[in-house]
């Protein structure tokens, strides 16, 4: 699957990652927790940092966080050349309420855009834009 491909040419941990990948596919955010000890794990790994356990539970979260930081892209890089057309950009890290960070680029105006904003994702299908993957944008509460 396309999503294992992603993950493991960028991460080296083949399959990590996959569930959430689905997830977005099916148009939910899913993230992963140890089903032992209940320990929110992001980014996903094979076993849980805290208990050692092999087992994770994929739980649907609902996509709003707060802006924990943001940038502007002012240059299309070679690797992201589709997105050359809307440089200046914006890329907000949002805090979801399991405390994971997830990167996404800002969707609508950034009048009020500060760390602490409140932000709710979209998710949105595969793109040119997006590689060919389904990608979360955040816009502004």
């Amino acid at each position: 699957m396309a999503y294992a491909f992603l993950e493991s040419s960028i991460t080296g941990r083949a399959g990590t990652d996959e569930e959430y990948w689905k997830g977005l596919a099916d148009g939910e955010l899913r993230l992963p927790r140890c089903a032992a000890c209940k320990k929110w794990m992001w980014p996903a790994h094979h076993r849980c940092g805290a208990c050692g356990s092999w087992e994770l539970e994929w739980i649907k979260q609902e996509p709003v966080g707060t802006v924990y930081s943001w940038t502007r892209t002012w240059y299309a890089f070679d690797r992201v050349h589709e997105r050359a057309a809307d440089v200046p950009y914006v890329i907000v890290v949002a805090e979801v309420a399991c405390g994971a960070c997830l990167l996404g680029v800002l969707k609508g105006r950034e009048d009020g855009l500060k760390i602490g904003a409140k932000v709710r994702g979209i998710i949105e299908p595969p793109s040119e834009k997006s590689k060919g993957y389904p990608s979360i944008r955040w816009a502004l509460a």
